[in-house]
């Protein structure tokens, strides 16, 4: 039986990575609030370990996205199928990634992916044109990750 898993990204800001993503992979940012709420209303989490985002108190140290199809808790929040969890770390990006994501334009072109990218704060980097083999920009998230972008 395949593994259930996430991919998770470390980050400074996790709310601010969790948005870009969700836009750029038109993915669904996970609210907790109402485990949120529970927990602090219990005891069993201090309000200094949560922050207000999107309207709902949030895990000021985590944020996740979930693909809009796959189902979810509705109580935690957290998705059950495809998802990205951004945690926060002291330290900032040192080098270049050692995994990354392509996104991959499909019918509004290449153009208009870069372009939407770009609006939810991407940076291009460097354009890669192979020919036959493929043709894509190099581009850096809000927090300087590499990632790829291709027709």
């Amino acid at each position: 039986m395949a593994l259930h898993w996430k991919l998770v990204i470390d980050c400074r800001d996790p709310h601010i990575l969790a948005d870009f993503w969700a836009g750029a992979l038109e993915y669904a940012v996970e609210d907790p609030g109402v485990l949120v709420a529970h927990l602090l209303a219990a005891g069993q989490l201090p309000e200094a370990a949560t922050t207000e985002h999107g309207g709902s108190r949030r895990f000021a140290t985590l944020a996740a996205i979930r693909h809009p199809d796959d189902a979810f808790d509705p109580f935690s929040g957290t998705g059950q199928g495809r998802r990205i969890l951004f945690q926060r770390v002291p330290e900032e990006k040192q080098g270049k990634n050692r995994l990354h994501l392509d996104v991959h334009a499909g019918e509004p072109g290449l153009d208009v992916l870069l372009g939407r990218l770009e609006s939810l704060g991407a940076v291009r980097v460097t354009e890669v044109d192979r020919g036959p083999a493929g043709h894509w920009w190099v581009m850096r998230d809000p927090e300087g990750n590499e990632f790829c972008a291709a027709g």
